[in-house]
């Protein structure tokens, strides 16, 4: 699977539970792939790595980045690997959600229950 195909996949499991999504373009997306808003209107920037090592902390200043431009209240960087120290100390001083494959797994079971 690409990179781009796993943001699809991830733009259809968050609309399964309950988000509406906007796709961001392939290009020029200001370090957001999906730009998430739940019911509430609570508007969530959203990182997706596809990666087979683990993912740096540079995800998460990009969603730190794409928060603001997208006016966004919250972050998420979500993989289907697992983060490294430095990226999980950068999240936690930047108030931004991780998502590894641990996690994904589980929201896909939540899907599927």
């Amino acid at each position: 699977m690409s990179g781009y195909k796993f943001e699809e996949f991830m733009k259809h499991v968050y609309e399964q539970l309950g988000y509406s999504v906007y796709h961001t373009p392939k290009s020029g997306d200001q370090g957001a792939d999906l730009i998430l808003t739940s019911k509430e209107k609570k508007r969530i920037a959203v990182q997706v790595k596809r990666y087979s090592g683990k993912v740096s902390n540079s995800a998460v200043q990009e969603v730190v980045a794409a928060k603001g431009f997208y006016k966004c209240t919250e972050g998420i960087v979500v993989t289907n690997s697992y983060f490294t120290d430095s990226a999980r100390q950068l999240a936690k001083a930047n108030f931004i959600d991780l998502v590894d494959r641990n996690e994904l797994e589980k929201m896909i079971n939540t899907i599927l229950s």
